[in-house]
């Protein structure tokens, strides 16, 4: 897949975003574009309300103020925040996974990634007990459901672990897992909430290799919210730095990482201290790579 320009279109434009609960504001008038086809990064301190605007994205919250507009691919558009919550992934084709793993731990490893496609299914029994009667037009679907399933699996390397309860499986497997799950709704935004989180080196590069192959080989953009530096920087084309619910920051992971806002927010110094830490950016930044 061809790697988009600077310029392409958007998939997701976050306009003036803000988000108050009672008097505290969480995010505040953000704003910024994640490219089709990119993997951006939304970073930040904890408490900087990376979590605010997954849950204002994806449906959970509805935004204070501001528009989310997600454009797809054959040029029409949805306002998210005017959909319902279920519609945010029908018809919107938003997925998410959160910062804890929500497989059905009881529940095989293949029927995790079929629970994930109960809508194709459904529709295809008529809302009824169509199904139960193994009509073609049911039987079609169900089919699907199962290669499709199969073919994560495969590329997840656990198609010999289909039968085994998902909680059976280490931990960065069901991480993978959860990101397949996610994958079997066809979403044209993958939003991951930490996804390396708890994970070990050889797993945290299971993980990029993943991501990596979301982005170049299906009509997926992702967009995640992750600590592990590491990661971030050796994955992401595009990163949106927060602190304290502003956008401080917003560039490719080179830009972000000089940037001495950004040093700034993760030392826990303060504005006027900024400048200091410019002057220092060199052996900063390596602390902030190691650190943070």
């Amino acid at each position: 897949m061809t790697r988009p320009s600077p310029d392409a279109e958007a998939v997701l434009t976050v306009d003036h975003l803000t988000m108050r609960f009672g008097g505290l504001v969480a995010v505040g008038d953000l704003s910024f574009k994640a490219r089709r086809g990119d993997i951006t990064a939304l970073i930040g301190p904890n408490g900087a309300g990376k979590t605010t605007v997954f849950n204002c994205i994806t449906g959970f919250y509805k935004p204070t103020e501001g528009k989310l507009t997600l454009a797809h691919a054959d040029g029409s558009k949805h306002l998210l925040e005017r959909l319902p919550n279920h519609a945010v992934n029908r018809i919107g084709r938003v997925a998410r996974t959160f910062q804890n793993i929500r497989l059905f731990q009881g529940m095989t490893v293949l029927e995790n990634l079929l629970v994930a496609q109960h809508a194709p299914l459904m529709r295809a029994s008529g809302m009824t007990v169509l199904g139960l009667l193994g009509l073609p037009v049911y039987r079609r679907a169900e089919a699907a459901a199962i290669e499709r399933a199969k073919d994560w699996l495969g590329r997840i390397d656990l198609i010999d672990r289909a039968d085994d309860p998902a909680g059976d499986l280490p931990y960065g497997a069901q991480r993978r897992l959860e990101i397949a799950r996610a994958m079997c709704t066809e979403p044209v935004l993958l939003c991951l909430d930490e996804p390396a989180a708890g994970l070990n080196p050889r797993e945290s590069g299971e993980l990029n290799a993943l991501l990596r192959h979301i982005r170049d080989a299906h009509d997926t953009s992702v967009l995640l919210i992750e600590h592990d530096m590491s990661v971030v920087m050796e994955i992401s084309d595009h990163v949106v730095v927060l602190d304290y619910g502003v956008k401080i920051a917003d560039g490719t992971p080179g830009e972000v990482r000089a940037d001495p806002r950004v040093i700034a927010a993760y030392l826990g110094v303060e504005d006027e201290e900024v400048e200091a830490v410019e002057a220092e950016v060199g052996l900063t930044v390596t602390h902030l790579e190691v650190e943070a």
